[in-house]
């Protein structure tokens, strides 16, 4: 009976066990398609395509709302969308399976392999126009459109005419000529339109039965309607926060910046073939491809505070903790790949505007719970101390607090802009009071910025206090005049 009932035991023991893991792993599917499902709301997101993988594996894959509004077409495994921009990271995967097969060094001046270019352009290097610092003239006008009406040829005359933006190295600016260009190297050194070639040494071999070069001209089986909330006028980025329907034309020449339409199904075998170096034999190889550049004074150089750096073709996420490469494309796709985690999330959708590399660190958070935001993921070392002083007093006496972590620490300083930035997180995560504490703080640490008392009133405002909040705004506005916002809540106020 001993025995019967150890074994009964065991087994009920290894069943709560399997069963704790299933409530685990429904319960963190659970939290990401609600997160999901809000953010699409928030942001209006018609369609959305999620792959998650880890440990080398595909741990989710899910569909999101509509790939088309007009017909009500759900979203579904079989949609494609264009992924834009992130094209980028199979050229520079193009270029070093051609420095594999001894072909090309990514060193290498481009002029070894393109002879009808300006003599200022004879001394840039292959590796400098996949990190976008080689300094040239680029192909497209201050509203993105190509120049040359699309004609390759002409394209390529008005471009050489156009001087060079800085010396090579000098600066990071993105760039599409410098990927025209690879393209036309590719293309000779393979033997092969870069498109084809592309497509058999990496559509092909990972099974991207759904993946292929195309735009808005093409008739693509599955393929999502696009839409945007923003607009170019005069080469400014105007969002109304209206549905609009979006089309984009990529000639062929252009297609090595941006051209490739995928599912995200289709790119998490990309990433798992890539990783296992079924394309790339070489750890040497991705490890050069993957590394930020530097420019010619050591430092690094990127699109923003998020995406900060370069690398070969990639984006890169340049910070202490879970480093990122993190390709983007078109303001509506994105895929961040965590190599010290194991964890890579691939978020596609069909409206442009909608930016989903903001929020693919909170997706991965459902998986390293310290990438959370509400965990204070993405403070900066001084901002993470405060707050967990702060929290073992449940956010009172923040300035005490502050004096005294300034008093034992002499080094510590904080920015007026990441007191209130992570005022405003706070706000975001339901915890007001908590942001009104941090919001005064600023206030007594920065007390002669406009800013911080405009922030603080806008709280103690939502929070009901309005006399407090008519004290701060006039505040606001005595040391700024032009402050409109503080000027137009006191107007509505008399």
């Amino acid at each position: 009976m001993r025995r019967l009932f150890k074994t009964v035991e065991i087994g009920l023991l290894l069943f709560a066990v399997s069963f704790s893991k299933q409530v685990i792993a429904q319960h963190t599917t659970d939290s990401i398609d609600v997160f999901i499902k809000q953010k699409m709301v928030q942001s209006n997101i018609p369609g959305l395509q999620l792959a998650i993988i880890r440990n080398g594996k595909i741990d989710k894959l899910k569909n999101y709302g509509f790939a088309s509004l007009e017909h009500q077409v759900a979203t579904s495994s079989e949609t494609t969308f264009s992924i834009n921009s992130m094209t980028k990271a199979f050229v520079g995967v193009a270029i070093m399976q051609l420095q594999e097969q001894g072909k090309l060094n990514i060193k290498d001046p481009i002029s070894i392999y393109i002879d009808d270019i300006p003599n200022e352009w004879k001394s840039i290097r292959i590796h400098q126009l996949l990190s976008n610092t080689s300094g040239l003239p680029n192909n497209i006008d201050e509203k993105e459109q190509v120049l040359g009406n699309g004609d390759e040829n002409r394209n390529w005359e008005m471009v050489r005419k156009l001087p060079m933006e800085f010396s090579p190295g000098d600066k990071f600016s993105y760039n599409q000529t410098g990927y025209y260009i690879l393209g036309r190297i590719i293309t000779k050194l393979s033997g092969q339109h870069f498109t084809k070639f592309i497509e058999e040494n990496q559509f092909r071999p990972c099974g991207m039965v759904s993946t292929r070069f195309g735009d808005s001209n093409d008739v693509i089986p599955h393929n999502s309607n696009a839409y945007s909330t923003i607009y170019n006028e005069g080469g400014k980025w105007i969002n109304d926060g209206k549905l609009h329907n979006a089309y984009a034309t990529f000639p062929l020449f252009f297609r090595t910046a941006t051209g490739i339409i995928s599912t995200s199904e289709d790119l998490a075998k990309w990433l798992i073939a890539l990783q296992s170096k079924k394309l790339l034999k070489k750890q040497s190889s991705l490890d050069q491809m993957f590394a930020t550049a530097r420019l010619n004074n050591g430092n690094i150089g990127g699109f923003n505070k998020l995406t900060n750096g370069y690398a070969l073709g990639w984006p890169t996420v340049v910070r202490e903790e879970h480093p990122a490469l993190a390709p983007v494309g078109g303001m509506r796709s994105a895929l961040f790949m965590y190599p010290q985690d194991n964890l890579s999330v691939i978020v596609l959708t069909n409206l442009q505007g909608s930016n989903p590399e903001w929020f693919i660190d909170e997706i991965a958070g459902f998986y390293l719970p310290d990438m959370k935001l509400k965990n204070g993921f993405g403070l900066s070392k001084n901002l993470k101390f405060l707050r967990r002083q702060l929290l073992k007093h449940d956010f009172k006496d923040a300035n005490k607090i502050f004096n005294k972590i300034s008093k034992d620490h002499k080094n510590f300083s904080l920015t007026e802009d990441e007191v209130n930035s992570w005022g405003y997180q706070l706000i975001e995560q339901g915890k007001k009071n908590e942001a009104m504490e941090i919001f005064k703080l600023n206030t007594l640490l920065f007390p002669k910025s406009s800013n911080v008392y405009d922030s603080y009133g806008e709280i103690l405002e939502t929070l009901g206090n309005r006399k407090e909040a008519i004290l701060n705004y006039r505040k606001s506005l005595e040391l700024n005049p032009e402050n409109t916002n503080a000027a137009n809540y006191l107007k509505d106020k008399k």
